[in-house]
C-alpha cells in the first residue's frame, strides 16, 4: 500500500467496522474527497478483489486490501465526486458489479426527524421499514428503523449471507433512527435487523415497520412495494366520505378469515404437510364471503386481526408485525384486492387493531435494542402478569407515533372503513388485571393511565381529522365516561363503543330458565338507563363463544334443539330492536352448536338440517327488515327514537316498546315475550290512533315456530292502556318477538275521502248519506268503547243502540280498510283488571254482525251496504219522477238523516253520562271501602293501646313487688340487730358493745321510717 493511502487510513475506525461496533459507517465507507484525491473504501468480508469503475468514463481502479477482514481502499486521482460501481470477485470465483450502498445520502430531512422526536410524524410509515425506491437513478431498497440505545444496527438477509458486517446502518444524529439504502435489492427479499446492544450482544429482530413477513413459523420480514396495486373503489370511498354512519344501518358480521372456511392440508412429495395450505388466499375468499354477506343482508364485515402474528391460538391479538397483513392468507397485494372487492360489492370492512399490548417473542419488539424501547422498564407498568404480554409506553413520543401512524396506515394504504380497538379498558386502568403491589399509581395517586388517555385523545383527533368517513370503535368494558365524547370536552373521541354491559346482562338473562327470568327482569331493561350515554354497538362477538362459554344456541335453555332455537330467535329479535348498531360473530347466524375453534372451519353442513337453516332464514329476514325500516337505525343515539310502552311485565317476562323516526308513520312496535306462556287477546297501548300490522314474528312457521299469531291488521281503539289513549288487542306467541308497523289514522281517512269523492253524486242526497254514515260510525264507536270498560250499564246502552241503528238504516259498523281488519261489530266481554289481559270475546246478542248482512234496500230505492255504510243505486228503476218531486224528496230525506244524526249524538251523550255515573259509583264504593278499612285500623289501634296500657301496669306491679322484697329483707336485718341488743343486756361486760348496738338499732329504725314514707307515696300515686 502506498504511503499516501496508508496515511489516509483511519485504523481505529476500520477496527470498529470490522468488529461491527460503529454507528456511522458512512463516515469511513464510500467516497470521500481528500486533498490527495477521491478516496473510496469498502468492507466486503468474502471478497478476493474489488475494482472501482467510474460510471462516466468506464475507467477502473483496483482497490487495495487494508485489512484481512475484507476492508479495501482506493485513491482515485480526481478532485470531484463521481458516480461509480464496484466490481467484486468473491472467494467462490463469482464476480458481481454493484453500486456502493455508502455512496448515497440519507432520505430523512431535518423536519422529519424533528416531527418524529415530537411524536407527530403521522406519515412515518413512508420512511420507516423497507421501501423499494430509486435514488440517483439506481433502484434499490431504503431501510430505516428506530433503535435509540443500540450500539450498531445492520441489515441482514440472504443477499448478504446474514452477515452484520456487510451492511451496517447510519445513525441520524441523536434521533435514534438508523438508515441505509441498499442498491439492487428487489421486493420479495427477506431481511432482519442485526442489533448489537451496548452490552455487546447481537440480536436478530424483525422490522416493526415491515409491510410483509414470512409465514409462521418463520419470522423474517419481507421487502414489499405496497404502492403498485391499482384501486378501483373510488365510488365507494367518495360515498363513504359523504354518508353519515350514525344515522344509517350498520349490521356487522365478525369474521376470522382462517376458520370461516378452511381447506384440507396438502402434502408434499415426501408426504409432509405443506405449511399454510389449509388457508384460503385473500383473493379466493373475497368472492364467497362477499356473496354470503350480501345474501344475509349485513352491511359490514369486521375482521379479527389480520396484522402479522406468530401464534394461531392468539387469533391475531398478539401482534408482531403491525404494518404487515398476515402472510397466512397471501401477500399485501392480495389483501388490497380483498378490501377493494368488498368495497365494489358495497360492503364496508372494519379491522381489529391491538394497541394495548404486544407479545414477548424474541424476534419482535420486546427489548428491541437491548433496552425497553416500546414497553415500560418497570414490569409493574410494562407487563400484563396474566396475559404474559407487554404494555406500551404511551408517554414516549416514538411509541405513540408508531401506534398513531399505524392506525392511519390501515385507513390510508388499505382503505379500511373502521378501526376496532381491542382491550381499551386495559389501557385506561393501571391496575387492570393486576393485584395489589403489581401496579404503580399515577402522579395523583389514582389508577387512571393518564398517558394512555392522552394517547387515545391524540389518536382520535388526528384520525377523525382526515374526514374521509373512516371510524374508530372501542372495545371498552367498563363505565369510563365519554368514550365517544369529543376530546375537547373531555371525551376520548371514539365514534362507537361496544356495549359489553348489555352483552353480559342479556346473555345472563337468556341463560335463565324461562320460569326464573322474572327474577332477573332488571337485566333485560337496565341497558336503557344508559343507552344514550355513548354511541353503542350491540355485540354478540367471538368473546362469547370461546373458553367454555358455549355457542349462542348452547347458552339457551331448553330440553331440545328446537326449544333452544326458539329462545335464540327471541334473543336476536330483541337485539335488532334495541337501540344501537349491531354485530354478530360468524357461525352464530345459523346456530352453530359447538364453540368456535380457530383450527377448524365453521360447521356449514348444519345448514342441511331444518333448525339451523330456519335460524339462518330468520337472520336474513331480520337484516332485511333492519335495512328497510329507518326506525331501527336512524335515531339509535337520540332518546326521541325510543319509547317504552310497558317495561313492568316482570311476572310475564315481557317488554313492549316503540322505535321511532321523526315521521310517525315510520314507527315500529316491538312486543317481546321471553316466557313459554302464550297470551290471547292481549291488550297493548299504542302511541297513536291507527292501524298496526305484524310484519315479522320469530314464531312464524318458516322460522321453525308454530305460526305468526297476528295475520290480520289491528285497528286501534280509544281505550286507555299502558298510560296511552289508544290500544290494540293482539295474540302473543310464547317465547317470541313480534314487530308491527304503525300507520297513523290520518292517512287512511284521507284515502277514504278521496275514494268517497269519486263515488258520490252531486246534490244534497250524497251529503245526507254521508251524515247518516257518520251517525252509524259514532254509534258503533260508542259501542266499542263500552266493550273495553267494566261498565255493564254502558255496554248495555251500546248494545241497544246497535239494533236501533239497523232499524234506521244506519250501519252497525262503518269501518273501511285497504287491508282486512279485526273485530268489525263484535261486542266483547269487559276486560279484566289483571295484566296481561286475557279476556275472551263474545258476539253482540242484539242483531247480527254487519258482515252477515251485506246489503238491504232502503226507502229511496238504494241498496244499502251494511259493512261499509255506503249506498249504491238499485239495479233497476221503474219510473223516473220529475225534478220538483225529486228535489222535495231529497230535502225530506236530508232532514230525516239530520234527525237520525241528532239521535245518535244523544245516544252517545247518554252513554258518556252512564260511564260517568258508573265511574262515580265505583269511586264512592272505593271511598266507602277505604272508610271501613280506616275504622278497622282505628279499632285495632285502640286495642293495641289497651294492651300497651295493661303491659305498663304489669311492669309497675312487678317493680312494686321487688321493692317490697327489699324492704322485708331490711326489716329482717333490723330484728337480728335487736336480738343482739338483748344479748348485750344479759352480759354486763359487753355494755359498751350493747350501747353501740342500740345506736345502730336507732339508725335502722330511722331508715325503716324513711323507707316506709316512699311506699305510702307510691300507694297514693297508684290510687290517683
Amino acid at each position: 500500500m502506498e504511503q499516501t493511502l496508508y496515511d489516509l487510513m483511519d485504523w481505529a475506525g476500520i477496527e470498529e467496522l470490522v468488529y461491527s461496533e460503529g454507528n456511522n459507517p458512512h463516515g469511513l465507507l464510500g467516497p470521500h474527497l481528500t486533498d490527495s484525491g477521491l478516496l473510496v473504501q469498502a468492507l466486503i468480508p468474502t471478497a478476493q478483489a474489488i475494482t472501482v469503475k467510474i460510471t462516466s468514463t468506464g475507467r477502473k481502479y483496483p482497490m487495495e486490501l487494508a485489512d484481512e477482514a475484507g476492508f479495501y481502499a482506493a485513491l482515485i486521482p480526481r478532485k470531484s465526486m463521481a458516480a461509480y460501481t464496484l466490481i467484486v470477485t468473491y472467494d467462490n470465483g463469482s464476480t458481481e458489479e454493484i453500486h456502493d450502498p455508502y455512496s448515497y445520502g440519507p432520505q430523512y430531512t431535518d423536519e422529519d426527524l424533528k416531527k418524529f422526536n415530537a411524536g407527530i410524524h403521522y406519515g412515518i410509515y413512508e420512511k420507516m421499514g423497507a421501501h423499494p425506491m430509486t435514488v440517483k437513478g439506481v433502484e434499490g431498497v431504503y431501510f430505516s428503523v428506530w433503535a435509540p440505545c443500540a450500539m450498531r444496527v445492520s441489515v441482514v438477509g440472504d443477499f448478504n449471507l446474514w452477515d452484520g458486517r456487510r451492511h451496517p446502518m447510519r445513525l441520524l444524529g441523536d434521533s435514534g433512527i438508523f438508515e441505509l439504502f441498499i442498491p439492487g435489492l428487489k421486493p420479495g427479499q427477506i431481511y432482519k435487523y442485526e442489533i448489537k446492544t451496548k452490552a455487546g450482544l447481537p440480536m436478530l429482530k424483525a422490522d416493526p415497520y415491515a409491510n410483509y413477513a414470512e409465514l409462521r413459523p418463520d419470522t423474517a420480514s419481507v421487502v414489499w412495494d405496497i404502492g403498485r396495486y391499482q384501486w378501483q373503489d373510488r365510488d365507494w370511498m367518495e360515498k363513504r366520505a359523504k354518508d353519515e354512519l350514525f344515522t344509517g344501518p350498520v349490521s356487522i358480521y365478525e369474521v376470522h378469515l382462517g376458520s370461516w372456511k378452511r381447506k384440507e392440508l396438502e402434502l408434499d412429495a415426501e408426504g409432509k404437510e405443506i405449511t399454510g395450505s389449509e388457508f384460503y388466499n385473500y383473493r379466493e375468499i373475497a368472492g364467497p364471503l362477499a356473496d354470503y354477506v350480501k345474501e344475509m343482508g349485513y352491511t359490514h364485515v369486521e375482521l379479527m386481526p389480520v396484522m402479522e402474528h406468530p401464534l394461531d391460538a392468539s387469533w391475531g391479538y398478539q401482534v408482531t408485525g403491525y404494518y404487515a397483513p398476515t402472510s397466512r392468507y397471501g401477500t399485501p397485494d392480495d389483501f388490497m384486492y380483498f378490501m377493494d372487492y368488498m368495497h365494489r360489492q358495497g360492503i364496508g370492512v372494519i379491522l381489529d387493531w391491538v394497541p394495548a399490548h404486544f407479545p414477548r417473542d424474541a424476534h419482535g419488539m420486546a427489548c428491541f435494542d437491548g433496552t425497553c424501547v416500546y414497553e415500560h422498564k418497570d414490569p409493574r407498568q410494562g407487563a400484563h402478569p396474566h396475559w404474559g404480554t407487554l404494555i406500551y409506553n404511551y408517554g414516549r413520543p416514538g411509541v405513540s407515533n408508531f401506534l398513531i401512524a399505524n392506525a392511519l396506515f390501515w385507513a390510508d394504504k388499505y382503505h379500511a372503513d373502521g378501526i376496532r380497538m381491542d382491550a381499551v379498558a386495559s389501557m385506561l386502568y393501571l391496575d387492570y388485571g393486576k393485584n395489589d403491589g403489581e401496579w404503580v399509581p399515577n402522579i395523583y395517586g389514582g389508577n387512571e393511565n393518564l398517558e394512555a388517555v392522552e394517547f387515545l385523545k391524540h389518536l382520535s383527533s388526528v384520525f377523525k381529522g382526515r374526514k374521509d368517513g373512516a371510524v374508530l370503535i372501542a372495545e371498552e368494558s367498563t363505565a369510563w365516561p365519554m368514550v365517544t365524547g369529543e376530546p375537547k370536552k373531555g371525551g376520548l373521541g371514539f365514534d362507537f363503543k361496544w356495549n359489553m354491559g348489555w352483552m353480559n346482562d342479556f346473555t345472563n338473562y337468556m341463560r335463565c330458565d324461562p320460569l326464573f327470568r322474572k327474577n332477573n327482569y332488571g337485566e333485560l331493561t337496565f341497558s336503557m338507563l344508559y343507552a344514550y350515554s355513548e354511541n353503542f354497538i350491540l355485540v354478540f362477538s367471538h368473546d362469547e363463544v370461546v373458553h367454555g362459554k358455549g355457542s349462542m344456541i348452547g347458552k339457551m335453555p331448553g330440553a331440545d334443539l328446537e326449544q333452544k332455537a326458539e329462545n335464540l330467535r327471541a334473543a336476536y329479535g330483541f337485539m335488532m330492536g334495541h337501540p344501537g348498531k349491531k354485530l354478530l360473530f360468524m357461525g352464530q347466524d345459523f346456530a352453530q352448536v359447538r364453540e368456535w375453534n380457530e383450527n377448524a372451519s365453521l360447521d356449514w353442513e348444519l345448514l342441511e338440517t331444518d333448525t339451523h337453516r330456519q335460524i339462518q332464514d330468520y337472520m336474513k329476514a331480520l337484516n332485511e327488515l333492519y335495512r328497510k325500516y329507518p326506525a331501527m337505525y336512524a335515531m339509535d343515539y337520540d332518546p326521541e327514537g325510543f319509547q317504552w310502552i310497558n317495561c313492568s311485565y316482570q311476572q310475564e317476562s315481557m317488554i313492549i316498546f316503540v322505535r321511532k323516526t321523526k315521521k310517525p308513520e315510520e314507527s315500529l312496535l316491538f312486543v317481546c315475550n321471553f316466557d313459554n306462556m302464550a297470551h290471547e287477546k292481549f291488550r297493548v297501548g299504542v302511541p297513536f290512533e291507527g292501524k298496526y300490522k305484524e310484519i315479522l314474528s320469530s314464531n312464524a312457521a318458516e322460522f321453525g315456530g308454530s305460526g305468526a299469531p297476528n295475520p290480520r291488521v289491528k285497528t286501534s281503539r280509544k281505550l286507555e292502556w299502558d298510560d296511552l289513549e289508544n290500544s290494540i288487542e293482539i295474540n302473543v306467541a310464547p317465547m317470541s318477538v313480534s314487530i308491527f308497523t304503525c300507520t297513523p289514522e290520518a292517512a287512511p281517512k284521507k284515502a277514504r275521502k278521496a275514494e268517497t269523492g269519486k263515488t258520490k253524486k252531486a246534490g244534497t242526497r250524497a251529503e245526507a248519506g254521508t251524515a247518516a254514515g257518520k251517525a252509524g260510525k259514532a254509534a258503533a264507536k260508542a259501542a266499542d268503547q263500552a266493550e273495553g270498560e267494566k261498565k255493564p250499564g254502558a255496554a248495555g246502552a251500546a248494545v241497544k243502540s246497535a239494533p236501533k241503528a239497523a232499524k234506521t238504516g244506519k250501519p252497525a259498523a262503518a269501518k273501511t280498510a285497504q287491508e282486512p281488519v279485526d273485530g268489525a261489530v263484535k261486542v266483547e266481554k269487559p276486560a279484566t283488571a289483571e295484566k296481561p289481559k286475557k279476556a275472551a270475546a263474545s258476539k253482540a246478542k242484539a242483531g247480527e254482525p254487519a258482515a252477515a248482512r251485506p246489503e238491504t234496500v232502503n226507502a229511496e230505492g238504494k241498496l244499502h251496504d251494511a259493512a261499509g255504510g255506503q249506498e249504491k243505486p238499485a239495479i233497476e228503476k221503474v219510473t223516473k219522477p220529475d225534478a220538483a218531486k225529486e228535489g222535495q224528496k231529497r230535502l225530506t230525506t236530508a232532514k230525516e238523516e239530520q234527525k237520525k244524526l241528532t239521535t245518535a249524538k244523544e245516544e252517545q251523550k247518554k252513554l258518556s253520562t252512564a260511564k260517568e255515573e258508573q265511574k262515580k259509583l265505583s269511586t264512592a264504593k272505593e271511598e266507602q271501602k277505604k272508610l271501613s278499612t280506616a275504622k278497622e285500623e282505628q279499632k285495632k289501634l285502640s286495642t293495641a293501646k289497651e294492651e300497651q296500657k295493661k303491659l305498663s301496669t304489669a311492669k309497675e306491679e312487678q317493680k312494686k313487688l321487688s321493692t317490697a322484697k327489699e324492704e322485708q329483707k331490711k326489716l329482717s336485718t333490723a330484728k337480728e340487730e335487736q336480738k343482739k341488743l338483748s344479748t348485750a343486756k344479759k352480759e354486763p361486760k359487753k355494755l359498751s358493745t350493747a350501747k353501740r348496738a342500740q345506736k345502730k338499732l336507732a339508725t335502722v329504725k330511722e331508715e325503716l321510717k324513711k323507707l316506709a314514707a316512699p311506699k305510702e307515696e307510691n300507694d297514693k300515686d297508684s290510687q290517683d
